[in-house]
C-alpha cells in the first residue's frame, strides 16, 4: 500500500472571514431587532397600519444610511490609523534597517525561535520585503485584516436593510390585530436564524450564538412593548 505522500485534508479556518461577518452579522441584527423593536412600541401604542408600515420603511431607510456611515467612518478612522504606522515603519527601515532587523529577530525570539534561526528568518524576510513582514508580525496588519471602509459600508447598509425585510413584512402583510403577534413571531424566528447562520459562517458553535440573539432581541422588543404601552396613545 503506497504512503500518504501529504496530509488527506486540510482544516477549513474562518478567520479571514472575521472582516465582512462582522460588519454583515452586525448590521442583519441590527436591522431586525430595531425595526422590529421600533414596529412593536409603536403597535403597543395603538397606531395604524399605515403608520406601522410609514415607521418600517423610515426606519429601514434611516438605519441603513446610519449604519453605513458610522462603519465607514469607523474603519476609515482605522484605515488612517493603519497607514500611518506604515508609513513610521517605512521612515524606520530606511533611516535604522539594522536595528529594525534586530527588532524582528527579537520578536520572533520572544515567539520561541533560537537566536540564529530567528536572525536568519529575520534576515530573509528583511530582505524579501521588509514592510510587509513588519506590518505583519510587528503591527499586527495583515491582508486579510486591512481596514476597508467602502466594504464595511455596504455591508452594513445591505445587511441593515435585509435584517428590516421579516419585519416590514409582518406589517405589510399580516391583517389588523394579527400584526402584533405576527411581526414578534417572525422576528424570534429570524433572530434565531441569523444566529445560527451567524455562528456557523464563522465556524462556531450554533446553539450559544442561537440562544444569544433570540435572547437579546426578545428582551428588546419586551421592553419597547412596554414602554409603548405604557404610552397607550394614537399617533395623530
Amino acid at each position: 500500500m503506497p504512503a500518504s505522500t501529504g496530509p488527506s485534508h486540510a482544516e477549513q479556518h474562518y478567520v479571514n472571514r472575521t472582516g465582512w461577518l462582522r460588519a454583515a452579522v452586525l448590521g442583519a441584527n441590527d436591522g431586525l431587532l430595531s425595526t422590529a423593536s421600533l414596529l412593536v412600541g409603536v403597535a403597543a401604542a395603538a397606531a395604524s397600519a399605515e403608520q406601522l408600515l410609514l415607521t418600517a420603511v423610515a426606519g429601514i431607510a434611516a438605519g441603513a444610511m446610519s449604519m453605513a456611515a458610522g462603519e465607514y467612518v469607523s474603519v476609515s478612522s482605522q484605515a488612517d490609523s493603519e497607514a500611518a504606522d506604515l508609513e513610521r515603519e517605512r521612515r524606520a527601515l530606511e533611516r535604522h534597517p539594522h536595528r529594525e532587523r534586530q527588532e524582528l529577530a527579537q520578536i520572533y525570539q520572544g515567539r520561541g525561535l533560537p537566536a540564529g534561526l530567528a536572525h536568519a528568518v529575520a534576515t530573509r524576510l528583511t530582505e524579501q520585503d521588509a514592510l510587509e513582514a513588519h506590518a505583519r508580525d510587528e503591527l499586527g496588519i495583515t491582508e486579510n485584516g486591512a481596514a476597508r471602509p467602502v466594504q464595511a459600508a455596504l455591508a452594513s447598509a445591505l445587511s441593515f436593510t435585509a435584517g428590516g425585510l421579516p419585519p416590514l413584512a409582518a406589517v405589510l402583510l399580516a391583517p389588523g390585530t394579527l400584526a402584533l403577534p405576527v411581526l414578534v413571531g417572525l422576528t424570534v424566528l429570524s433572530l434565531a436564524v441569523l444566529g445560527a447562520i451567524g455562528a456557523r459562517t464563522g465556524g462556531a458553535p450554533v446553539l450559544p450564538g442561537l440562544v444569544r440573539t433570540t435572547l437579546w432581541g426578545t428582551l428588546a422588543m419586551a421592553t419597547t412593548y412596554g414602554i409603548g404601552h405604557l404610552f397607550h396613545v394614537s399617533i395623530a
